[in-house]
């Protein structure tokens, strides 16, 4: 029963294995965004499950509690600006797909090489 335990990173890697099979196998540019949107997602899950502390609450202090345990904000923290760097990232990804499209005629990597061979 040790698997059902640690079921997050089970998750984390397997999202991880698809996001970056997308990433190095697609050949369409909005799959390989996909699949690096979903790459993100599996270290932002990684990250939050880290940080959480069985009996855990949050850090905030009051007097004559001295021997509590609290869960670290910081990761949570972290994420939330990964978060919006990742949105970014992407809405600057579909950007350029949609120019490389305009310009090419196609968003299929194998397609555009072979225009740029010629």
């Amino acid at each position: 029963m040790e698997f059902l335990g640690i079921y997050h990173y089970w998750v984390f890697a397997v999202l991880l294995m698809i996001g970056f099979y997308a990433v190095v196998a697609k050949v369409n540019l909005v799959k390989k965004l996909i699949g690096l949107s979903v790459f993100q997602s599996a270290v932002f899950l990684l990250y939050i499950t880290m940080s959480k502390v069985s009996g855990g609450t949050a850090p905030i202090f009051q007097k004559g509690e001295v021997d509590q345990i609290f869960s670290n904000p910081l990761p949570q923290v972290l994420i939330l600006t990964a978060i919006v760097v990742g949105i970014s990232t992407t809405a600057l990804g579909l950007g350029i797909v949609v120019r490389i499209k305009e310009e090419y005629g196609t968003i299929e990597e194998h397609e555009i090489q072979e225009i740029d061979r010629r």
